[in-house]
């Protein structure tokens, strides 16, 4: 049904060359992309396994990568891909080379060899950046950087999360503290008012009113998924950039797929990306907001799945996170010779 869906999408957008049927075909293209994508939707929903072979398949010669609902395990293949580079992205494990080694004979992620793309930020991009960035210095007791924008946010995670240690502190208690850190930052910047509004209103906690039910929650509201994924673009492209609501791995609303991640490509960074967006961030949302989270970065493409309503895996039992770090990543050299610092990049 699918591949039938293609056809006939194709064959629309043939017969819409000539001009005076232009908008007519654009039409009927546009109608046969939506049966196609709820198509898809339907399989993901029924079976995900089926799904993704499906996706891969089709993808990127016959449906755009952009219009999968759902593309967080699908390999990526370039449009131009010849036979030899699909059978050595066949090769992989689940999408990452699987034979880089490092000087030390760790293994390491290859690093993302796509075109960098160019975030262009709104005024409200900046202020939130620069507020951010404030709290950040506040909450890692005066840590900070002259560089400005994103750049200069990262500088001043990576200072904090490779800073040397004092007597007694292993790098597995900093990693709670960079948690912390960012949790504090969030809260600060949703303000005193932002949490409470929500925990009632989304996730269905009983605010404090003398009663037997108080702190007890009845929800998530079956809305909050799907709503949270509409805001969240708004308000913290800031941080990640472009992104768009999508469909979750059970094919319900409440996805959200970041295009090419701005806190990943800016940094190149598998533990900021780790223990300064993806853990704290779903801390964050289940123990403050009382929403589920599950936060999938691809370190291919950079593209990031966000699943609001989703319970996360342990990222020590999730066999799609890589292990090691990436090739490129400048904490890496910083942190060469220290003792116990695997668990930064897991």
């Amino acid at each position: 049904d699918v591949v039938l869906a293609c056809d006939a999408v194709d064959a629309a957008a043939s017969n819409s060359e000539d001009d005076s049927k232009l908008y007519l075909g654009q039409i009927r293209q546009q109608s046969h992309a939506f049966g196609r994508y709820q198509l898809l939707v339907k399989l993901l929903k029924s079976d995900y396994d089926a799904y993704v072979k499906t996706a891969e398949f089709l993808s990127p010669s016959r449906i755009p990568r952009g219009e999968l609902p759902n593309v967080q395990d699908v390999v990526y293949v370039p449009f131009t891909a010849t036979a030899d580079e699909e059978d050595a992205t066949e090769a992989t494990v689940n999408g990452y080379v699987a034979s880089v080694t490092g000087e030390d004979g760790q293994p390491l992620v290859a690093d993302c060899t796509l075109e960098e793309l160019t975030y262009n930020d709104s005024p409200l991009d900046k202020l939130l950046l620069s507020i951010f960035r404030n709290l950040v210095t506040t909450h890692t007791g005066g840590v900070t950087s002259d560089i400005p924008g994103i750049k200069g946010l990262l500088a001043q995670g990576r200072q904090y999360m490779t800073m040397e240690l004092p007597e007694g502190v292993t790098y597995e208690d900093h990693t709670k503290a960079q948690h912390t850190m960012v949790k504090n930052t969030l809260g600060g910047l949703m303000t005193p008012v932002l949490p409470p509004f929500y925990r009632i209103f989304m996730s269905g906690i009983v605010p404090k009113l003398g009663t037997d039910y108080d702190g007890k929650q009845i929800g998530p509201w079956f809305y909050a998924p799907w709503l949270t994924s509409m805001v969240t673009p708004t308000f913290f492209g800031f941080l990640v950039g472009p992104s768009k609501p999508n469909r979750r791995s059970d094919g319900q609303r409440g996805g959200l797929i970041v295009e090419k991640c701005k806190f990943l490509q800016e940094s190149g960074c598998k533990g900021l990306c780790l223990h300064q967006c993806k853990l704290p961030a779903q801390e964050f949302f289940k123990e403050e907001l009382g929403l589920s989270l599950t936060v999938k970065p691809n370190f291919v493409t950079q593209e990031c799945q966000w699943s609001f309503g989703e319970e996360p895996v342990d990222v020590v039992e999730d066999e799609s996170f890589p292990k090691g770090c990436l090739v490129g990543c400048d904490s890496r050299k910083i942190m060469a010779g220290r003792k116990s610092t695997d668990v930064l990049c897991m």
